[in-house]
């Protein structure tokens, strides 16, 4: 989801719910702690160089239960943020502490910020050698093109 996207929903929303990867919402006192430019400026393992950039939120639960984040507070948050960082229309990356800190993705039903689970993978596949997943067939989809039947002269 893009910063650009989050803004929007915030517009139409009256209070924010985050929702975990299991369905349980993160707590109604959550504050938004932090937002965010990171850059990332790495080489994979084939040797490419390459940079990532994400807008970052990251979530916290105090024992603080009267005062709770409303979307217009974090809209004038977001807005700060896209002023003083030259923060650009990027993909939204939300860290939450669990057992430890995680990393998630973010979606949105219509009612709540859903933090969706992210993968580490190989972005240089080709040159390491890594095969690419090949997709699994029933014998049941494969189509067959000449079809014999009792009868039918094929035999």
């Amino acid at each position: 989801m893009k910063l650009s996207e989050v803004k929007v929903a915030l517009n139409k929303l009256e209070t924010i719910g985050f929702q975990l990867p299991n369905g349980e919402l993160v707590a109604s006192h959550f504050h938004v702690t932090e937002v965010g430019k990171i850059t990332k400026h790495f080489i994979d393992c084939g040797g490419t160089v390459r940079n990532e950039e994400v807008v970052n939120f990251q979530l916290w639960n105090a024992d603080d239960y009267d005062h709770r984040l409303h979307p217009e507070k974090l809209l004038n948050i977001i807005e700060l943020s896209e002023k003083v960082l030259n923060i650009e229309d990027l993909e939204i990356e939300v860290e939450y502490q669990a057992d430890t800190i995680g990393k998630f993705g973010l979606d949105f039903d219509g009612t709540n910020f859903l933090l969706t689970t992210k993968q580490t993978d190989c972005l240089a596949k080709d040159n390491c050698g890594i095969p690419e997943e090949k997709p699994k067939l029933q014998f049941s989809d494969i189509p067959v093109a000449n079809t014999c039947t009792p009868g039918g002269g094929c035999c």
